[in-house]
C-alpha cells in the first residue's frame, strides 16, 4: 500500500502531509514514546509521524476524526486523536508554537499587523481596568412591596 514505511522514509500520503523537513523540525519537540511492557506488550505503536499525518489530514480536509481514511493515512482517526491528546497533555503544542514563532521571526515572516485576539482565550477579569464609573445594569429600580 502507498502508506507503507520504507527504510525510515515515508511514501504516499505521508510524504505530502509530513515532508521530511517538517518532520525533522517537529520530531524533537514531541514527547518520547512510552516504553513497551515486556510481558503482554500489546499492539505495536503507530509511529508518531504517521499519527501526525492523521492529524494534519483532518486539519486540511475538515473531516471528522472517524472519517480519516486509515488505508491512505496509515492510522485511524481515533489513533491520531489519542496521540494529539497525549501530545497536548505533555505540553508539546506550546513548545511547537514557540518554535514556530521564533522561526518566523528569524526569517522575518512574522507580521502581526493583521492579528486578532479572541476574547474566549484572553480573560479580562472584572471588566478590565477603567477609571469611569460602572453603569448600573438595572434599567428601573423595582417598586417597593410595602
Amino acid at each position: 500500500m502507498c502508506s507503507a514505511i520504507l527504510v525510515g522514509r515515508v511514501s504516499g500520503v505521508h510524504a505530502d502531509l509530513v515532508p521530511d523537513g517538517l518532520w525533522e523540525w517537529v520530531a524533537p519537540l514531541l514527547p518520547p514514546a512510552p516504553e513497551r511492557r515486556r510481558r503482554y506488550p500489546g499492539r505495536l505503536r503507530v509511529p508518531d509521524r504517521t499519527a501526525l499525518a492523521g492529524v494534519l489530514y483532518l486539519l486540511r480536509t475538515g473531516v471528522a476524526w472517524r472519517d480519516v481514511p486509515a488505508e491512505s493515512v496509515g492510522c485511524s482517526g481515533v489513533t491520531a486523536w489519542r496521540r494529539l491528546r497525549d501530545w497536548a497533555e505533555a505540553g508539546a503544542w506550546p513548545r511547537l508554537h514557540a518554535a514556530l514563532l521564533s522561526e518566523l521571526r528569524r526569517a522575518d515572516l512574522l507580521d502581526l499587523d493583521d492579528s486578532a485576539v479572541d476574547g474566549s482565550h484572553v480573560r479580562a477579569l472584572k471588566g478590565g481596568i477603567t477609571s469611569a464609573p460602572r453603569p448600573s445594569t438595572v434599567l428601573v429600580p423595582a417598586p417597593s412591596t410595602t
